[in-house]
């Protein structure tokens, strides 16, 4: 079942709650200059879950001067100022903030298109706004002060840097409280902090920022994630291929990268041209174009766990949810037209049957229709809009249809996963490109014998590794399931007679392909339990002379399991299944 956004893409609801965030971010503009006099006003929009505001500032924020900024907006709601509108020319709104003294409300205002400009107004306070905003200060209800952090200015790492402050707004106390207490869970599962204390990866300033390093443990988790995807595409007809990190400078021309400033690296070799890639296209259409292609052989489905690098800037980078090198699951699908549908139905069951495996069940999926301007047949476009929402009804989803906001080159669906605390992120992608294959000259031959253009579709299960990564260690809040964990059984030895007895456990286990590690460190048990608790490892194995003298071991899992005396042929094989069977753990 589909549902259309249509007007500014905004249900009432969600008009309402932003119109309030900005206006708290107006009164928190308007505090702040209260308290710091040098301040200078960039900008403070409402966004997801709450609002910032750019300042520019002499002095540097603390967090105990949120406390003060937060009692100074109460102050100014229970003035209950009345906020109005008015409407300046351009001249006017330069010269009004010229005499304010707000360099950056000029620089926007010299730089909006448009002959008349709005500004807000509340008591002292001026902003350069388009609003809507609130009628009044008095109608702010409940509102927090969450953090403080650095942002260039336009995003521009040679422009100054500014002090943002970010807070939230709600209707209700209710509701804002129910929001911290999401905020407080979510920085338990942060995955940068876990990632360090679980040794998953790190990101070192001397390699480069959104450069991930992993370490051992975390390597053998992306390499358990890479062996499944490698069998799985293998299953499902897929061709593993590998392409070179760097591609000559004219293969991102005829792609059309070059001309998009695409946000990519470029460097000379021996006076050549050359990038390092920001997507795995081009190499997979030339292994197409190796050789000429017939009707008989489509459809074509080419695989690669594709290392891309982009231009992230600095500001946006975050652990491994945004970064400059990644990892994709990249597929490209070369078919015809009338094998589209099919594959397209293929492509939904491979990404939700392996969603649901990591244990994601609820999802918002996207599917974005024909821009104003497109390349492409208009019966193309028709008929891969009909596949793709064919293919989303026959599989039984509820989606939303973005009208015009695809890509220029073909119709796309977006899928976004809902985590263990209720946020979303991006997930699996179908895309239909109808640019590539006329770029690169790309044909087949038909059952008529003349040239025919192949379909092309990109495609993703996970996307990027490392964010699949960074998702699944907060939705999990690093205690992986067995399948995935980098330690899946850790053996303790009571005292050091019953070392030897831990390794022969150990030997056993790992014969049969459990992941297992034998703690023989001169510590209490207790001491040794509660770091492989901490460290999240699945199960534990501890042996004394109890479970030596009956040939037997005591299991406490991370589940809550805690069962003495268990057979070990039993518990090695309830644990290859748990393994074999790749069930999600209950997050």
């Amino acid at each position: 079942m589909s549902k259309t956004r249509d007007g500014i893409g905004m249900s009432e609801e969600i008009i309402e709650v932003t119109t309030l965030r900005h206006t708290t971010s107006h009164v928190m503009a308007q505090a702040v200059k209260r308290l710091f006099k040098d301040t200078k006003l960039a900008i403070g929009p409402a966004i997801q879950d709450g609002f910032y505001y750019d300042f520019g500032l002499e002095q540097t924020l603390k967090p105990e001067d949120l406390v003060k900024i937060e009692k100074e907006m109460s102050r100014i709601v229970e003035e209950d100022l009345v906020i109005s509108k008015r409407e300046l020319t351009r001249e006017e709104a330069i010269r009004l903030f010229e005499e304010r003294g707000e360099l950056y409300k000029v620089e926007l205002a010299r730089e909006i298109e448009d002959e008349n400009l709005t500004i807000y107004e509340q008591g002292e306070f001026v902003d350069l706004c388009r609003g809507p905003h609130l009628a009044s200060t008095g109608c702010l209800k409940a509102f927090k002060l969450l953090s403080i952090a650095g942002a260039y200015w336009r995003g521009d790492e040679k422009r100054e840097m500014l002090q943002r402050v970010y807070g939230t707004a709600y209707d209700r106390d209710e509701d804002l409280d129910e929001h911290l207490k999401r905020l407080e869970e979510a920085e338990k599962r942060d995955h940068r902090r876990l990632g360090q204390e679980l040794e998953l990866f790190s990101i070192h300033e001397e390699i480069g920022p959104g450069l991930v390093v992993y370490h051992p443990n975390g390597a053998i988790v992306r390499t358990v994630i890479e062996d499944f995807l490698k069998a799985e595409h293998a299953r499902r007809g897929y061709q593993l291929i590998i392409s070179p990190h760097i591609m000559r400078r004219d293969v991102w021309k005829t792609s059309g990268h070059l001309d998009m400033n695409y946000p990519m690296y470029f460097f000379d070799i021996d006076g050549q041209g050359y990038g390092i890639k920001p997507m795995n296209c081009p190499a997979h259409i030339y292994i197409y174009k190796s050789r000429t292609r017939g009707h008989h052989e489509l459809p074509i489905r080419f695989f690669e766990l594709g290392t891309v690098y982009r231009h992230e800037r600095s500001g946006v980078l975050h652990g491994l949810l945004r970064v400059r090198g990644f990892t994709q699951d990249d597929a490209h699908i070369f078919c015809s037209m009338e094998q589209a549908a099919d594959e397209i139905n293929d492509t939904l069951r491979f990404a939700f049957e392996t969603q649901r495996m990591f244990g994601f069940t609820t999802f918002k999926i996207a599917l974005s229709t024909r821009p104003e301007h497109s390349v492409g047949s208009d019966e193309d476009w028709a008929t891969a809009t009909h596949a793709l929402k064919k293919a989303l009804e026959d599989h039984g989803l509820e989606y939303t249809v973005d009208e015009g906001e695809g890509v220029f080159y073909g119709p796309k669906i977006d899928v976004k996963l809902r985590d263990a605390i209720g946020r979303y992120w991006q997930g699996p992608t179908v895309q239909f490109d109808f640019n590539l294959p006329g770029r690169f000259d790309m044909t087949y031959a038909g059952a008529d014998n003349s040239a025919h253009v192949p379909i092309m579709i990109h495609r993703t299960v996970l996307g990027s590794l490392e964010r699949y990564l960074g998702i699944l260690i907060e939705q999990y809040a690093g205690a992986f399931p067995t399948w995935l964990a980098p330690v899946q059984v850790e053996i303790i030895p009571i005292a050091d007679r019953h070392v030897d007895y831990a390794r022969d456990v150990c030997r056993e286990l790992e014969a049969r392909g459990v992941r297992v590690k034998v703690n023989d460190e001169s510590e209490t048990t207790g001491a040794k339990i509660r770091k492989a608790s901490r460290m999240k490892i699945p199960h534990m194995v501890i042996v004394g002379d109890h479970e030596i003298e009956e040939g037997n071991v005591s299991v406490r899992s991370y589940t809550g399991r805690d069962e003495r005396g268990v057979d070990l042929e039993k518990f090695t094989s309830e644990l290859i299944r748990e393994i074999s069977a790749r069930a999600p753990r209950e997050a």
